[in-house]
Protein backbone atom coordinates (compact mmCIF):
# COMPACT_ATOMS: atom_id res chain seq x y z
CA UNK A 1 0.00 0.00 0.00
CA UNK A 2 2.73 2.39 0.64
CA UNK A 3 4.44 1.90 -2.62
CA UNK A 4 1.20 2.63 -4.41
CA UNK A 5 1.02 5.79 -2.31
CA UNK A 6 4.10 6.98 -3.49
CA UNK A 7 3.37 6.52 -7.01
CA UNK A 8 0.35 7.83 -6.17
CA UNK A 9 1.82 10.92 -4.73
CA UNK A 10 4.33 11.33 -7.52
CA UNK A 11 2.28 10.94 -10.11
CA UNK A 12 -0.09 13.61 -8.18
CA UNK A 13 3.13 15.76 -8.40
CA UNK A 14 3.94 15.63 -12.17
CA UNK A 15 0.24 16.94 -13.05
CA UNK A 16 0.89 19.61 -10.69
CA UNK A 17 3.58 20.98 -12.30
CA UNK A 18 2.14 20.40 -15.80
CA UNK A 19 -0.59 22.47 -14.59
CA UNK A 20 1.28 25.16 -13.25
CA UNK A 21 3.45 25.47 -16.63
CA UNK A 22 0.35 25.54 -18.54
CA UNK A 23 -1.39 27.92 -16.45
CA UNK A 24 2.30 29.79 -16.07
CA UNK A 25 2.20 30.13 -19.83
CA UNK A 26 -1.62 31.50 -20.22
CA UNK A 27 -1.00 33.49 -18.07
CA UNK A 28 2.10 35.22 -20.04
CA UNK A 29 0.64 35.15 -23.16
CA UNK A 30 -2.37 37.32 -24.04
CA UNK A 31 -5.02 36.29 -25.55
CA UNK A 32 -4.98 36.57 -29.46
CA UNK A 33 -7.05 40.10 -30.54
CA UNK A 34 -10.78 39.49 -31.85
CA UNK A 35 -11.25 39.64 -35.27
CA UNK A 36 -13.31 42.65 -36.77
CA UNK A 37 -14.67 42.43 -40.34
CA UNK A 38 -16.35 45.75 -41.57
CA UNK A 39 -18.99 45.77 -44.23
CA UNK A 40 -18.88 48.75 -46.09
CA UNK A 41 -20.23 49.66 -49.34
CA UNK A 42 -18.95 50.75 -53.14
CA UNK A 43 -15.69 52.21 -53.61
CA UNK A 44 -16.66 55.43 -54.66
CA UNK A 45 -19.30 55.87 -51.91
CA UNK A 46 -18.74 57.70 -48.05
CA UNK A 47 -18.98 54.09 -46.14
CA UNK A 48 -15.74 52.56 -47.48
CA UNK A 49 -13.19 55.09 -46.93
CA UNK A 50 -14.87 55.59 -43.75
CA UNK A 51 -14.77 51.94 -42.99
CA UNK A 52 -11.22 51.44 -44.77
CA UNK A 53 -10.10 54.22 -41.71
CA UNK A 54 -11.86 53.04 -38.77
CA UNK A 55 -10.10 49.42 -39.83
CA UNK A 56 -6.61 51.70 -39.53
CA UNK A 57 -7.77 53.33 -36.06
CA UNK A 58 -8.72 49.94 -34.35
CA UNK A 59 -5.38 48.07 -35.66
CA UNK A 60 -3.58 51.61 -34.47
CA UNK A 61 -4.76 52.03 -31.39
CA UNK A 62 -6.35 48.69 -30.25
CA UNK A 63 -4.05 45.87 -31.83
CA UNK A 64 -3.23 43.92 -28.49
CA UNK A 65 -7.43 43.52 -28.36
CA UNK A 66 -8.74 43.83 -32.04
CA UNK A 67 -7.64 43.05 -35.72
CA UNK A 68 -9.81 44.65 -38.36
CA UNK A 69 -10.16 44.49 -41.49
CA UNK A 70 -12.73 46.65 -44.09
CA UNK A 71 -14.10 45.06 -47.64
CA UNK A 72 -16.50 47.39 -50.16
CA UNK A 73 -20.15 46.15 -50.22
CA UNK A 74 -23.52 46.35 -51.73
CA UNK A 75 -23.76 48.99 -48.67
CA UNK A 76 -26.73 48.79 -46.66
CA UNK A 77 -28.66 45.79 -46.84
CA UNK A 78 -26.24 43.59 -48.14
CA UNK A 79 -24.35 44.52 -45.19
CA UNK A 80 -27.30 43.48 -43.08
CA UNK A 81 -27.59 40.44 -44.30
CA UNK A 82 -24.09 39.66 -44.39
CA UNK A 83 -24.00 40.78 -40.56
CA UNK A 84 -26.81 37.65 -40.16
CA UNK A 85 -24.77 35.00 -41.41
CA UNK A 86 -21.61 35.79 -40.18
CA UNK A 87 -19.91 37.38 -42.98
CA UNK A 88 -19.19 40.79 -41.27
CA UNK A 89 -19.90 41.35 -37.41
CA UNK A 90 -19.50 45.48 -37.75
CA UNK A 91 -21.09 47.45 -40.93
CA UNK A 92 -22.38 50.80 -41.94
CA UNK A 93 -26.06 51.06 -42.75
CA UNK A 94 -28.94 53.59 -42.86
CA UNK A 95 -31.16 53.53 -39.59
CA UNK A 96 -34.07 52.98 -41.51
CA UNK A 97 -32.45 49.94 -43.07
CA UNK A 98 -31.47 48.80 -39.82
CA UNK A 99 -35.08 49.37 -38.44
CA UNK A 100 -36.59 46.86 -40.98
CA UNK A 101 -33.89 44.22 -40.60
CA UNK A 102 -34.38 44.26 -36.83
CA UNK A 103 -37.93 43.82 -36.98
CA UNK A 104 -38.18 41.78 -40.04
CA UNK A 105 -39.63 44.48 -42.65
CA UNK A 106 -40.07 45.30 -46.31
CA UNK A 107 -36.72 43.63 -47.47
CA UNK A 108 -36.16 41.52 -44.81
CA UNK A 109 -39.81 40.68 -44.22
CA UNK A 110 -38.56 36.84 -44.69
CA UNK A 111 -36.90 36.85 -41.74
CA UNK A 112 -35.17 39.85 -39.29
CA UNK A 113 -31.41 39.67 -38.84
CA UNK A 114 -31.78 38.11 -35.33
CA UNK A 115 -27.89 39.45 -34.43
CA UNK A 116 -27.81 43.02 -35.14
CA UNK A 117 -27.83 45.48 -32.43
CA UNK A 118 -27.09 49.09 -32.53
CA UNK A 119 -23.12 51.16 -31.77
CA UNK A 120 -23.68 54.50 -33.14
CA UNK A 121 -25.41 57.21 -35.75
CA UNK A 122 -23.08 59.02 -37.90
CA UNK A 123 -24.52 61.85 -39.79
CA UNK A 124 -27.27 62.02 -41.97
CA UNK A 125 -29.29 61.59 -44.94
CA UNK A 126 -31.56 63.67 -46.40
CA UNK A 127 -35.07 63.23 -47.78
CA UNK A 128 -35.24 65.60 -50.75
CA UNK A 129 -38.87 65.95 -52.25
CA UNK A 130 -37.89 67.83 -55.46
CA UNK A 131 -40.19 69.18 -57.62
CA UNK A 132 -40.03 71.91 -60.81
CA UNK A 133 -39.87 75.61 -59.49
CA UNK A 134 -42.88 76.07 -61.80
CA UNK A 135 -45.05 73.15 -60.58
CA UNK A 136 -47.23 74.88 -58.14
CA UNK A 137 -46.23 72.27 -55.98
CA UNK A 138 -46.05 73.43 -52.43
CA UNK A 139 -47.04 71.20 -50.35
CA UNK A 140 -47.12 66.94 -49.79
CA UNK A 141 -50.73 67.48 -50.16
CA UNK A 142 -50.53 69.02 -53.61
CA UNK A 143 -48.66 65.61 -55.16
CA UNK A 144 -52.49 64.18 -54.98
CA UNK A 145 -53.26 63.71 -58.73
CA UNK A 146 -49.29 63.77 -59.90
CA UNK A 147 -46.71 61.54 -61.21
CA UNK A 148 -44.28 61.15 -58.23
CA UNK A 149 -40.79 59.34 -58.25
CA UNK A 150 -39.95 57.19 -55.53
CA UNK A 151 -36.99 55.98 -55.78
CA UNK A 152 -35.74 52.43 -57.80
CA UNK A 153 -37.70 49.30 -56.57
CA UNK A 154 -37.00 47.75 -53.42
CA UNK A 155 -34.61 50.39 -51.98
CA UNK A 156 -34.78 52.35 -48.95
CA UNK A 157 -35.63 55.52 -51.60
CA UNK A 158 -39.09 53.87 -52.01
CA UNK A 159 -39.66 52.31 -48.94
CA UNK A 160 -39.22 55.89 -47.09
CA UNK A 161 -41.17 57.56 -49.91
CA UNK A 162 -43.99 54.96 -48.91
CA UNK A 163 -44.17 55.57 -45.56
CA UNK A 164 -43.98 59.84 -46.16
CA UNK A 165 -47.05 59.68 -48.25
CA UNK A 166 -49.30 56.99 -46.69
CA UNK A 167 -48.64 58.73 -43.24
CA UNK A 168 -49.64 62.19 -45.30
CA UNK A 169 -52.82 60.97 -46.77
CA UNK A 170 -51.90 60.60 -50.17
CA UNK A 171 -50.18 57.63 -51.01
CA UNK A 172 -52.94 56.09 -52.74
CA UNK A 173 -53.53 59.05 -54.68
CA UNK A 174 -50.57 59.30 -56.90
CA UNK A 175 -49.06 57.64 -59.87
CA UNK A 176 -45.79 55.93 -58.31
CA UNK A 177 -43.03 55.32 -60.65
CA UNK A 178 -39.49 53.46 -59.57
CA UNK A 179 -36.38 55.40 -60.48
CA UNK A 180 -33.38 56.11 -59.39
CA UNK A 181 -31.90 59.44 -58.37
CA UNK A 182 -30.29 60.13 -62.07
CA UNK A 183 -33.20 58.56 -63.71
CA UNK A 184 -35.80 60.99 -61.82
CA UNK A 185 -34.01 64.08 -62.06
CA UNK A 186 -33.94 63.56 -65.84
CA UNK A 187 -37.24 62.74 -65.94
CA UNK A 188 -38.30 66.09 -63.51
CA UNK A 189 -36.16 67.75 -66.63
CA UNK A 190 -38.15 66.25 -69.25
CA UNK A 191 -41.10 66.92 -67.79
CA UNK A 192 -42.01 62.85 -67.18
CA UNK A 193 -42.73 63.38 -63.63
CA UNK A 194 -44.04 66.60 -61.60
CA UNK A 195 -41.73 64.86 -58.31
CA UNK A 196 -39.15 63.04 -56.91
CA UNK A 197 -38.10 61.92 -53.72
CA UNK A 198 -34.14 61.90 -53.28
CA UNK A 199 -32.29 60.23 -50.35
CA UNK A 200 -29.00 61.23 -50.01
CA UNK A 201 -26.15 63.56 -48.75
CA UNK A 202 -26.07 67.17 -50.05
CA UNK A 203 -25.96 68.98 -51.76
CA UNK A 204 -26.41 65.51 -54.20
CA UNK A 205 -24.87 66.13 -57.31
CA UNK A 206 -28.12 64.43 -59.72
CA UNK A 207 -29.46 67.63 -58.15
CA UNK A 208 -27.66 70.17 -58.51
CA UNK A 209 -27.03 69.49 -62.27
CA UNK A 210 -30.60 69.38 -62.45
CA UNK A 211 -31.09 72.93 -60.89
CA UNK A 212 -28.44 74.15 -63.34
CA UNK A 213 -30.40 74.06 -65.98
CA UNK A 214 -33.93 73.43 -64.59
CA UNK A 215 -35.30 75.51 -61.65
CA UNK A 216 -36.24 73.23 -59.20
CA UNK A 217 -38.00 74.09 -55.36
CA UNK A 218 -37.99 71.74 -52.29
CA UNK A 219 -41.52 70.64 -50.64
CA UNK A 220 -41.37 71.11 -47.35
CA UNK A 221 -41.87 68.13 -44.84
CA UNK A 222 -43.83 69.74 -41.51
CA UNK A 223 -42.90 69.00 -37.98
CA UNK A 224 -46.59 67.64 -37.54
CA UNK A 225 -45.90 64.43 -40.14
CA UNK A 226 -42.39 64.58 -37.96
CA UNK A 227 -44.22 63.60 -35.28
CA UNK A 228 -47.31 61.37 -37.08
CA UNK A 229 -44.18 59.37 -37.99
CA UNK A 230 -43.11 58.40 -34.16
CA UNK A 231 -46.27 57.82 -33.23
CA UNK A 232 -46.09 55.20 -35.69
CA UNK A 233 -43.36 53.75 -34.02
CA UNK A 234 -40.94 54.95 -37.10
CA UNK A 235 -37.84 56.34 -35.10
CA UNK A 236 -35.81 56.88 -37.33
CA UNK A 237 -36.41 59.71 -39.26
CA UNK A 238 -35.27 63.12 -37.30
CA UNK A 239 -35.50 66.70 -38.47
CA UNK A 240 -32.98 68.57 -41.04
CA UNK A 241 -33.10 71.98 -42.68
CA UNK A 242 -31.68 72.22 -46.09
CA UNK A 243 -30.59 75.20 -46.29
CA UNK A 244 -31.41 77.77 -48.99
CA UNK A 245 -27.36 78.08 -50.46
CA UNK A 246 -27.53 74.59 -51.29
CA UNK A 247 -28.91 74.92 -55.01
CA UNK A 248 -29.20 77.08 -57.43
CA UNK A 249 -32.17 78.72 -57.50
CA UNK A 250 -33.81 77.53 -53.63
CA UNK A 251 -35.42 81.28 -52.33
CA UNK A 252 -35.25 80.11 -48.49
CA UNK A 253 -34.23 77.75 -45.92
CA UNK A 254 -37.05 74.48 -46.70
CA UNK A 255 -38.16 71.93 -43.37
CA UNK A 256 -37.44 68.57 -44.08
CA UNK A 257 -36.39 64.73 -42.71
CA UNK A 258 -33.22 62.94 -42.60
CA UNK A 259 -32.11 59.73 -41.88
CA UNK A 260 -28.56 58.38 -40.43
CA UNK A 261 -25.80 56.69 -41.74
CA UNK A 262 -25.11 54.71 -38.92
CA UNK A 263 -22.64 51.39 -37.55
CA UNK A 264 -24.40 48.45 -36.40
CA UNK A 265 -22.63 45.07 -34.60
CA UNK A 266 -23.39 41.78 -33.97
CA UNK A 267 -24.54 40.73 -30.68
CA UNK A 268 -21.69 37.82 -31.14
CA UNK A 269 -18.89 40.25 -30.53
CA UNK A 270 -17.80 40.73 -26.83
CA UNK A 271 -18.83 43.56 -24.70
CA UNK A 272 -15.02 44.70 -23.88
CA UNK A 273 -14.38 44.87 -27.74
CA UNK A 274 -17.59 46.70 -28.54
CA UNK A 275 -16.56 49.60 -25.71
CA UNK A 276 -13.20 49.43 -27.33
CA UNK A 277 -14.35 50.06 -30.80
CA UNK A 278 -16.57 53.17 -29.60
CA UNK A 279 -13.54 54.07 -27.44
CA UNK A 280 -10.86 54.59 -30.47
CA UNK A 281 -13.43 55.95 -32.80
CA UNK A 282 -14.43 59.18 -30.78
CA UNK A 283 -10.88 58.92 -29.02
CA UNK A 284 -9.31 59.49 -32.85
CA UNK A 285 -12.25 61.38 -34.17
CA UNK A 286 -10.13 64.09 -35.63
CA UNK A 287 -8.33 61.27 -37.79
CA UNK A 288 -11.99 59.25 -38.74
CA UNK A 289 -13.17 63.21 -40.14
CA UNK A 290 -9.86 63.02 -42.87
CA UNK A 291 -11.05 59.99 -43.97
CA UNK A 292 -14.15 61.85 -45.78
CA UNK A 293 -15.82 65.41 -45.20
CA UNK A 294 -19.66 63.80 -44.82
CA UNK A 295 -17.65 62.36 -41.25
CA UNK A 296 -17.30 66.70 -39.90
CA UNK A 297 -20.98 65.78 -39.12
CA UNK A 298 -20.20 62.69 -36.69
CA UNK A 299 -19.98 63.75 -33.17
CA UNK A 300 -20.40 61.82 -29.18
CA UNK A 301 -23.35 64.37 -28.67
CA UNK A 302 -25.63 62.75 -31.34
CA UNK A 303 -24.11 59.32 -31.42
CA UNK A 304 -27.33 57.99 -30.32
CA UNK A 305 -30.16 60.68 -32.23
CA UNK A 306 -32.04 58.77 -34.87
CA UNK A 307 -30.87 55.03 -33.42
CA UNK A 308 -33.97 53.26 -34.21
CA UNK A 309 -32.67 49.63 -32.50
CA UNK A 310 -31.35 48.11 -29.29
CA UNK A 311 -27.50 49.12 -28.35
CA UNK A 312 -25.35 46.67 -27.78
CA UNK A 313 -24.56 46.05 -23.61
CA UNK A 314 -20.68 47.41 -24.12
CA UNK A 315 -22.00 50.73 -26.32
CA UNK A 316 -24.32 51.27 -23.48
CA UNK A 317 -21.81 50.86 -21.05
CA UNK A 318 -19.28 53.26 -23.24
CA UNK A 319 -22.32 55.83 -23.27
CA UNK A 320 -22.59 55.91 -20.14
CA UNK A 321 -19.51 56.01 -18.78
CA UNK A 322 -19.49 59.03 -20.78
CA UNK A 323 -21.78 60.80 -18.68
CA UNK A 324 -24.63 60.42 -21.80
CA UNK A 325 -27.84 59.24 -20.95
CA UNK A 326 -29.00 56.15 -22.83
CA UNK A 327 -33.04 55.79 -23.33
CA UNK A 328 -34.58 53.14 -22.31
CA UNK A 329 -35.91 51.90 -24.75
CA UNK A 330 -32.43 51.65 -26.46
CA UNK A 331 -30.95 49.57 -23.53
CA UNK A 332 -31.08 45.79 -24.20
Amino acid sequence: MRGISKTMVAIAAVIVVVLAVILGYYALTPPAPYKITIYTGGTGGVYYPLGVKLADLLNKYAGDKIVASASSSGASVANARALGTGDANLIFIQNDIAYYAYNGLYMFSEGKIDKIRGLATLYPEIIQIIVRADSGIKTISDLEGKRVAIGAAGSGTAVEAEIILRASGVWDKITVQNLDFTQAAQALKLGQVDAAFVVAGIPTSAVMELAATTPISLVEIPDELLNTLKQQGYLFFVPFTVPKATYTGLEEDVKTLAVRAMLAISSDVPDDVVYTILKVMFDHLDELKQAHSRAQDISLDKALEGLPIKLHPGAVKYYQDKGITVPQELKP
